[in-house]
C-alpha cells in the first residue's frame, strides 16, 4: 500500500463525510460532542483537497479542458467509437458551447471544492469545530487551498463569482466579479496567509499546501498575470520562484524524469504539491484512467491490466515530429511502435482496417473524424504498473520543481536575460540527453527564436503551412511542451504565448480570440441572473 501522509488516507480520496473516524459526520458537527485531535484535523483538512483530483482527472475535467483543446494530444474517432456526441471534436476545433460537457463539470467541480473549503472554514470560525491550537494555521491553509480552486476558475472562465461565505441566506445568488478582481482576490488570499503555512517538506505536509506550494501557486498567478489581469508581473514571478529555489526545503530535479511519474512516486524530491491517489481508496470510476483512455484493447496483455483499455486519445503527429530523436522524453512519455504482451509476444490489432495485422503505433493520424487502431503514439508519461486496475496508483504531481525552474527561466527570457534563462533550460534538458550531452545545451539566442512546431492543418481533408518561426520565444514554448506534455497545462501555455487562438494544427483552425476563455455554463446563467456570459458566446 502507498505511504500516505494524511493521518487518514481516505481523507484525500473520499467525500467530506467519508473518513476513518468512528461515528463522525463532518457535515453536522456538534461542538459539545467533538474535541478534535491532530489526526481528526488532518482528516478534516484533507477532505477539502478531494475536489482537486475530481476536477482534474474525472471524465471531461480540467485535464481534457487543458490538453484536448491544445496542440499536443487529440481524441479522434476510433473504430470502437470515441465520438460521444462530438465533444472531443468540438474541443479540438474550438467549437464548444455553453451546454457542453467539460464546460459544465469543470465549473461545478471547482465550486464544489470552494464550498468544501468554505464549509470547514465556517465550522472552525463559528466554533462548530473547536480548536485550541493551530487555528490560524489551519484557516490559512484552507484559504490558500480555496485560492487554488479560484486559480482554475480565473484561468478557464475569467469572470466568475467570488464566494467566501458558507452560511448564506436561502436563495442567495452571488455577484459576478471581473477577471481582474478574481486575480486580485487570489493573490491577496495567498499573500495574506502564506506566512502562516508550514515550512516543512516532509510526510506531514505532503499533498498539502505548505509555504513552498503556496509560493509556487503565486508564481503561476504572476506568470499568467498579463493574461489574467492585463499587466505583466515577470519580476514578481521570479521572486516567488526564488523563494522556493532558496528555501533549503530539499526540492531538486530528479536525475531521471520518470521518477516523478512512476507508480510509487510519493517519495520524489521533485514534487512540490501532489494529488494523492491510492487504488485501495480512490475507487470511483474514472478516478485516474488516462491509460484506459489511450491504450488499445489488446494492450491489456502488455500490462496484464484487470480490464481491457478503450482506445482513444493519442499524440498529435506534429507534436511528436518536433522532438529531437535523442530526447529521452520522446520514448519515456509516448508509447510507440510494435506492442507486445508482458512476456514479449508481438500483439496484433483486433479491430478496424488493421485487424489481424501487427499492433504498431505509428506517428500518423488521418483526422479528428477518422482514425484506425494503430494511428497515433499513446500517452505513457505516467508509469502503468503491471496488473493495474482502471485507476492508476500514481500520485499526480500538480506542482513540481522543474516548473519552478522553467517559470523563472521564462520570466528571465521575457525581461531581456536570455542567456541566464538558457542556463536554467539547459539544466532541465540535461537529464534527457545523457546519450548525447551536447544536445542538452541551449543558448539564449535559440530561446529567443521561433518554434520548431510545424503549425498548419494536417489531416486527410486539408494541409496548410504556417510554421512557428513567427512565435515570439517559440523555442521556449517548445521546451514547455517537451517537458510538461500530458500534465494538464498546455492550453494555458499556448494562450500565454499567443498561439492558442491564432495557429492551426492537425484538424484545428482558429475560431475566434474569445475562445481563450470557456463560456459560463448555460445552466449556471439560467440559475443566477447576476451572471453575464463571456464575450463572444451567445448570451
Amino acid at each position: 500500500m502507498k505511504r500516505f501522509i494524511y493521518t487518514a488516507a481516505v481523507a484525500a480520496t473520499c467525500t467530506l463525510s467519508c473518513t476513518k473516524l468512528k461515528d463522525t459526520n463532518y457535515n453536522a458537527i456538534i461542538a459539545s460532542q467533538f474535541n478534535p485531535s491532530g489526526d481528526d484535523l488532518n482528516s478534516l483538512v484533507g477532505s477539502a483537497y478531494t475536489n482537486w483530483r475530481l476536477l482534474l482527472l474525472n471524465w471531461n475535467g480540467v485535464h481534457r479542458a487543458q490538453e484536448n483543446t491544445a496542440d499536443l494530444v487529440v481524441t479522434p474517432a476510433r473504430p470502437n467509437g470515441w465520438v460521444d456526441g462530438g465533444i472531443y471534436r468540438r474541443l479540438h476545433e474550438h467549437k464548444w458551447t455553453a451546454d457542453d460537457d467539460v464546460v459544465r463539470p469543470c465549473w461545478e467541480r471547482t465550486y464544489a471544492g470552494i464550498t468544501n473549503c468554505n464549509r470547514i472554514i465556517y465550522q472552525i470560525e463559528s466554533g462548530g469545530i473547536p480548536m485550541t491550537e493551530g487555528k490560524e494555521n489551519v484557516l490559512a491553509e484552507l484559504k490558500v487551498l480555496r485560492a487554488s480552486y479560484y486559480y482554475v476558475l480565473v484561468d478557464l472562465y475569467g469572470n466568475v463569482p467570488i464566494v467566501t461565505d458558507f452560511n448564506v441566506p436561502a436563495g442567495f445568488l452571488p455577484q459576478q466579479s471581473t477577471r481582474k478582481q478574481v486575480y486580485d482576490f487570489i493573490v491577496k488570499e495567498i499573500t495574506d496567509n502564506i506566512s502562516l503555512l508550514s515550512t516543512k517538506n516532509d510526510q506531514t505536509t505532503y499533498a498539502r499546501f505548505n509555504k513552498w506550494a503556496a509560493h509556487t501557486l503565486l508564481a503561476k498567478m504572476y506568470l499568467n498575470a498579463q493574461v489574467f489581469a492585463g499587466t505583466a508581473e515577470w519580476q514578481k514571478c521570479i521572486e516567488q520562484c526564488d523563494a522556493v529555489l532558496n528555501s533549503g526545503a530539499g526540492y531538486v530535479l530528479e536525475a531521471d524524469q520518470r521518477e516523478v511519474f512512476k507508480t510509487e512516486n510519493e517519495g520524489s524530491k521533485e514534487i512540490i504539491f501532489a494529488l494523492p491517489i491510492d487504488e485501495n481508496y480512490t475507487t470511483d470510476w474514472n478516478a485516474f484512467d488516462i491509460h484506459m483512455q489511450t491504450l488499445q484493447p489488446a494492450n491489456q496483455a502488455t500490462y496484464n491490466l484487470k480490464s481491457a483499455p478503450w482506445g482513444g486519445i493519442c499524440a498529435i503527429p506534429q507534436a511528436i515530429s518536433s522532438y529531437d530523436p535523442d530526447d529521452a522524453r520522446l520514448k519515456a512519455n509516448w508509447i510507440q511502435g510494435q506492442q507486445y504482451t508482458a512476456s514479449g509476444v508481438p500483439l496484433v490489432s483486433n479491430m478496424g482496417a488493421s485487424n489481424g495485422k501487427p499492433l504498431i503505433f505509428v506517428n500518423s493520424v488521418p483526422g479528428i473524424d477518422e482514425s484506425d487502431e494503430t494511428n497515433g503514439f499513446r500517452l505513457g508519461k505516467f508509469e502503468i504498473a503491471k496488473g493495474a486496475n482502471v485507476q492508476l496508483n500514481n500520485d499526480w504531481p500538480l506542482f513540481r520543481f522543474a516548473d519552478i525552474k522553467m517559470m523563472k527561466a521564462e520570466c528571465l527570457l521575457r525581461t531581456g536575460k536570455a542567456d541566464e534563462a538558457a542556463v536554467i533550460v539547459t539544466e532541465v534538458r540535461a537529464r534527457n540527453f545523457r546519450s548525447n550531452p551536447g544536445k542538452a545545451t541551449v543558448t539564449g539566442a535559440q530561446l529567443q527564436g521561433g518554434s520548431s512546431y510545424d503549425y498548419g492543418l494536417r489531416n486527410h481533408l486539408a494541409s496548410t503551412n504556417e510554421g512557428g518561426a513567427d512565435i515570439q520565444y517559440g523555442r521556449f514554448l517548445d521546451e514547455l511542451g517537451w517537458e510538461f506534455n500530458q500534465e494538464a497545462r498546455r492550453r494555458q501555455d499556448l494562450i500565454r504565448f499567443g498561439v492558442f487562438t491564432k495557429k492551426s494544427w492537425f484538424s484545428h483552425s482558429p475560431n475566434g480570440d474569445y475562445r481563450a476563455l470557456f463560456p459560463i455554463p448555460r445552466v449556471e446563467i439560467n440559475k443566477n441572473g447576476n451572471l453575464k456570459q463571456n464575450t463572444g458566446y451567445p448570451q
